[in-house]
């Protein structure tokens, strides 16, 4: 609950390009929709809000929960890779910056397939394993954390071990990425390029130009992709 004084919590921004790219996509009639990996529940917010739907978030640490997304959106604590939901009981599943983190993220993929239902659509962020650089659009972390992420992300590399399974949280390349999803829903589009053009709009020409010069596949720091089961 908001106290008197306090203004609403905001959602992150990236929430909201997401939302568009989504409502653009595949529409904004969701009856339920399932955030898996939902941190502190205000992506799940953002969902809840926009859409008007039930949103249910999961997430394996539940401490992180806020408040007041917790009074809009169902925040629970809940495994990936066991989803404690019927077949087929959602419209839209939504992950972002998730799948990095699971040991068996193949199998969180097919749990996430099962309890989408026919037709229904799906919107999973992660970052992306060629980057050179990231974390620059963290709303949360300071430049000294940015400095340091990076930092041992490229040490990683040096040392070969940036890989998801050695606790690195390198995320996926596009290709792999799209085929682990392929496998799951049948169908995925790649939008990394459309969300970048909308979340840096004013220097849309500068991300197309990074986009043909072939530089976005090493400079966007996340890949994206939505589609239908």
């Amino acid at each position: 609950m908001v106290r008197p004084g306090e203004k609403p919590v905001a959602p992150p921004l990236r929430a909201g390009v997401n939302v568009r790219l989504i409502r653009d996509r595949l529409g904004s009639e969701f009856g339920r929709i399932l955030a898996v990996g939902c941190g502190s529940g205000l992506e799940a917010l953002a969902l809840a809000q926009e859409f008007k739907s039930k949103v249910v978030g999961i997430d394996l640490d539940p401490t992180g929960f806020n408040p007041e997304a917790a009074e809009k959106a169902d925040l629970k604590k809940g495994d990936a890779t066991q989803l404690e939901f019927s077949n087929e009981e959602f419209d839209l599943i939504y992950s972002c910056h998730a799948l990095e983190h699971i040991p068996q993220f193949e199998k969180a993929l097919r749990e996430m397939g099962r309890v989408l239902r026919k037709g229904g659509g799906f919107f999973i962020e992660t970052p992306n394993c060629a980057r050179l650089i990231g974390y620059l659009g963290s709303e949360t972390a300071t430049w000294k954390q940015k400095i340091v992420w990076n930092w041992y992300d490229w040490k990683a590399r040096w040392e070969g071990t940036f890989r998801n399974d050695l606790g690195a949280h390198a995320g996926f390349f596009s290709d792999e990425l799209k085929k682990e999803l392929e496998k799951v829903f049948g169908y995925s589009e790649e939008i990394t390029l459309p969300y970048y053009l909308e979340l840096y709009n004013p220097r849309a020409s500068l991300i197309k130009g990074l986009d043909r010069s072939g530089l976005g596949k090493y400079l966007f720091p996340s890949i994206f992709f939505i589609g239908r089961k």
